[in-house]
């Protein structure tokens, strides 16, 4: 199961707030078990201070890297160095790097090919090439948003183009072509796909994919709020359990 990884997480201090720290915590939990838990920086600089108390309450393992030259980031290195160390101790299945950093792109590309779960996780400013080298990425605004107050919104607000570019992730008007084309390619003579090999199949395609990203907690309420597809729900053996399908309209 998912929830069985033994996850290694990382964060890059310079690109990360400390009020996000919980969030983090929190969505790891829904992932794996953290077994490394690190943060780098040069906690000498004034700026870092504020993690300190935080550090004690999550107990996270701050590595201190200094800053030999100006213009280079010596503490990306060290995040890289120490992630490549875990990787060959063969002690994880997984990797969560928290950075909104596109210098870490190569290094998650690397974890995958190595057979590793690798979660993304950062700001809605980080560049398209370190999402897409994730297997998943979440965004930071977003975790902590639906932390605040619940979720109200009845319809997936539709991003324009202009909209996508500045925020980063993917459009709603992406997602909804996307799911139309999976249905196509997996359903059955009568046009129903299984919704779960929907959203899972989405997933790969999409690494930022999280229905909390478009104001739903779950998928369902998500898909339903498109107006594209139909859905329907066949009940099983266990009445507290039902599996729901989609279809295209027509």
């Amino acid at each position: 199961m998912e929830k069985d990884k033994k996850i290694a997480v990382l964060i890059d201090a310079d690109n990360v707030s400390e009020k996000y720290i919980k969030y983090i915590v929190d969505e790891i939990s829904n992932h794996g078990t953290p077994t490394y838990k690190r943060i780098y920086g040069d906690w000498t600089k004034p700026q870092l201070a504020s993690w300190k108390n935080v550090l004690l309450d999550y107990s996270i393992t701050p590595i201190q890297q200094y800053s030999y030259t100006t213009g280079k980031n010596a503490t990306d290195a060290a995040l890289i160095i120490d992630a490549m160390d875990i990787l060959y101790s063969h002690s994880v299945d997984g990797f969560c790097i928290v950075s909104s950093d596109s210098d870490f792109t190569k290094l998650a590309a690397r974890l995958r090919e190595a057979g590793m779960y690798v979660i993304g996780m950062g700001e809605k400013k980080t560049p398209k090439p370190f999402i897409a080298a994730c297997e998943k990425f979440k965004y930071l605004e977003v975790l902590a948003a639906t932390d605040i107050k619940p979720i109200v919104v009845k319809n997936a607000k539709k991003s324009t183009k202009n909209d996508d570019a500045k925020i980063g992730m993917t459009s709603v008007d992406k997602i909804t072509e996307a799911i139309k084309t999976i249905i196509s390619d997996i359903s059955d003579d009568d046009g129903w796909a299984f919704l779960g090999e929907v959203g899972s199949t989405i997933n790969k395609r999409y690494p930022d994919f999280d229905t909390r990203n478009y104001g739903y907690t779950k998928l369902t309420p998500f898909v339903s709020s498109l107006k594209h597809f139909e859905i329907k729900s066949v009940r099983t053996s266990n009445p507290s359990i039902s599996l729901k399908y989609i279809r295209n309209k027509e």
